[in-house]
């Protein structure tokens, strides 16, 4: 059955960061995905650096996008109600403008999942209750 995500930043670092603790887990899971991996700007910020020391990397990162594994799918200047709605929910955690994003995707983009390493997202809820479909490394 096919799979189609939307892609936190965790993954992405981890997808392009050999040393990084998910790193091989990530690369299985990319392999059962379909492309694009849906992302948006704030997500590609985070991840551009977090990879700062690592310009290959962060190249690798640029190729993805160029090739289009990974497709930047969210305007925030088109959300900006929802998104600051998310906040004032999550407040308490504090949620991320990357987070928030994903999860506003999420709503958008009904049929992908969430591909993560953050166990934030266990507790975000899309359309006020539901929660995501996640893509998250078993514990252990």
């Amino acid at each position: 059955m096919p799979r189609a995500a939307i892609v936190d930043t965790g993954p992405l670092v981890a997808f392009l960061d050999r040393a990084e603790r998910h790193h091989g887990w990530t690369v299985e899971q990319v392999r059962t995905l379909d492309a694009p991996l849906l992302v948006c700007e704030p997500v590609l910020a985070e991840a551009m650096f977090l990879l700062s020391r690592q310009p290959k990397a962060q190249d690798a990162l640029f190729d993805l996008i160029a090739k289009g594994a990974v497709r930047i799918a969210f305007q925030v200047s088109e959300h900006v109600a929802p998104l600051r709605a998310l906040h004032r929910k999550y407040r308490d955690r504090p949620i991320s403008l990357a987070d928030a994003c994903v999860v506003r995707m999420a709503e958008l983009f009904e049929r992908h999942q969430v591909f993560t390493l953050d166990s934030d997202f266990s507790v975000y809820r899309k359309n006020g209750r539901e929660p995501l479909d996640l893509i998250f490394p078993a514990r252990g």
